[in-house]
């Protein structure tokens, strides 16, 4: 396995595609071929980066919905995202590691229109603690 097929699984698995970047880390951890530091920094940055692209996403969508004038016919969970990430604000994207509800929190932080480096910063943070814990537990 390479370092690039580890990066696109960092990415794919943050974005609304399918992936699965944590078997693919494990086991190339377990090969001990690279450095348990570079394997993080590359999913890392692959999964931060898959991240925002969920948070331009959200952005996009916020565009389209005035665009269309269609914004007052948002959902009942999107305003509750949208409060939850109002009331907390940045710091919970630090949360995005999670299954579930990551990759959706990511999307309404665009929605919401959160400053990009802030959201860059806690996304970033959470994706990185996720593989750290990873390979601090695991091996």
């Amino acid at each position: 396995m390479s370092l690039l097929t580890l990066f696109f699984s960092g990415f794919t698995s943050a974005t609304l595609l399918p992936g699965s970047s944590e078997a693919l880390f494990l086991f190339m951890l377990s090969e001990q071929i690279w450095e348990p530091g570079i394997l993080i920094l590359v999913v890392g940055i692959g999964n931060s980066l898959g991240g925002m692209t969920n948070w331009v996403l959200g952005l996009l969508i916020r565009k389209g919905l005035y665009k269309n004038q269609q914004h007052t016919s948002q959902s009942k969970s999107y305003y509750k995202a949208e409060q939850w990430l109002q009331k907390f604000g940045a710091p919970a994207l630090f949360l995005s590691f999670l299954p579930i509800i990551g990759d959706p929190l990511c999307v309404v932080a665009g929605l919401v229109k959160m400053d990009w480096l802030k959201a860059l910063f806690f996304i970033s943070l959470g994706k990185f603690f996720r593989y750290f814990i990873l390979s601090y537990f695991i091996f």
